[in-house]
């Protein structure tokens, strides 16, 4: 299975984030989206060699009420098409972010995104680069057409689903994509797959998240579970809060230094097996009209009136007080997590959804 990290470190736009740029010795994969790329003047950006995905970014578009010229998405790709390893069909998403979807707005949709992909492959891009998407709450039979004419198709669960209820839906998925031994029938790849239970209980071909990132942003890092002298990548990792300023610091067991100590002596080797510390930091209250020298920031957000503000020295550069380490953590975990995977193709056995990890 492939990883593609999607989302941008700092709140930045992909390719043009100086941080993005900053970890190109991390990553060999990555998504981008055409919709965050044109909105900044419609650069595409030099990169190191990586295999990139171009997401049209329709539901970006979608959500701030946009939508995409189809003609000039062709446009685009074909003028990047080197760079372009595969490109992502331009969906069309039923109805608009401010109404109520009917079945007819979602027939609708689903029968222009077909055109839209007949469209793009005669522009000239290639059968084996375009991926077409299929998404929960379309007909069935619009997967098994896809199937049977395009050999790469991407599977998108629903965002406003739960993990029970897109496994559900997944499995059915399933009965489509692979055969009667469970053996993919074609590559598929997961948009948006958040979950580590749904990205490892099926046999994708690739998937993309934005987890390394949302995690490091919430004060987390992933860490593998630890048997038998080794680390286990494919049971249920532990997501532990390790920010100095995460709510979690006091709560027994939800934070670092409130683990049980085996547990707490767990993370700390493998934080330090990837080269990293966790780091040290002092707090202490200061005027709000404090000058922020380079190793301190505030802990906490500027109120109205304020006599005091909390501020943090940072003592020990670590994981605990620079998220930037841990975006590096969480980019170096899922490159391990894609290296532990089975070698694709590999096949799918149906388990059961409500007990144990999968």
């Amino acid at each position: 299975m492939k990883i593609y990290p999607a989302g941008v470190p700092g709140g930045g736009t992909s390719g043009l984030c100086r941080r993005e740029r900053e970890l190109n010795s991390f990553w060999n994969k990555r998504l981008w989206t055409y919709y965050w790329l044109i909105i900044n003047n419609g650069i595409m950006p030099k990169t190191n060699k990586v295999e990139l995905m171009l997401d049209s970014g329709a539901f970006s578009a979608w959500n701030k009420g946009a939508t995409i010229n189809l003609q000039e998405y062709i446009t685009f790709c074909l003028n990047h098409y080197e760079m372009l390893d595969y490109i992502v069909n331009l969906d069309v998403i039923p109805s608009s972010p401010y109404q109520k979807v009917t079945k007819e707005d979602s027939k609708n949709s689903v029968q222009q995104g077909w055109k839209n992909y007949k469209i793009m492959r005669a522009a000239g891009i290639s059968k084996d680069k375009l991926i077409h998407v299929f998404h929960q709450g379309e007909d069935m039979k619009w997967l098994k057409r896809m199937v049977r004419e395009i050999p790469y198709i991407g599977v998108s669960p629903a965002n406003d689903k739960t993990t029970q209820q897109k496994i559900l839906w997944l499995d059915e998925c399933m009965d489509y994509v692979t055969d009667n031994q469970g053996a993919p029938i074609v590559k598929f790849h997961g948009f948006g797959v958040t979950s580590l239970r749904i990205m490892l209980r099926y046999p994708w071909y690739s998937v993309d998240s934005t987890s390394w990132v949302v995690t490091g942003r919430m004060g987390s890092i992933y860490i593998p579970r630890y048997k038998g002298g080794k680390w286990i990548y494919d049971e249920n990792s532990w997501k532990i809060a390790v920010s100095n300023r995460s709510p979690n610091t006091k709560d027994a067991g939800k934070h670092i230094e409130t683990l049980p100590p085996t547990e707490k002596h767990i993370c700390l080797d493998y934080i330090h097996n990837k080269g990293y510390e966790l780091g040290k930091s002092e707090f202490k209250e200061v005027t709000p009209d404090h000058v922020l020298v380079e190793n301190e920031r505030w802990a906490e957000k500027k109120k109205k009136d304020q006599q005091k503000r909390l501020l943090e020295i940072i003592v020990e550069p670590g994981i605990s007080n620079k998220y930037q380490l841990r975006d590096e953590m969480n980019i170096i975990y899922f490159l391990d997590l894609e290296k532990s995977m089975p070698e694709w193709p590999w096949a799918f056995k149906k388990k059961g959804v409500s007990n144990g990890f999968f």
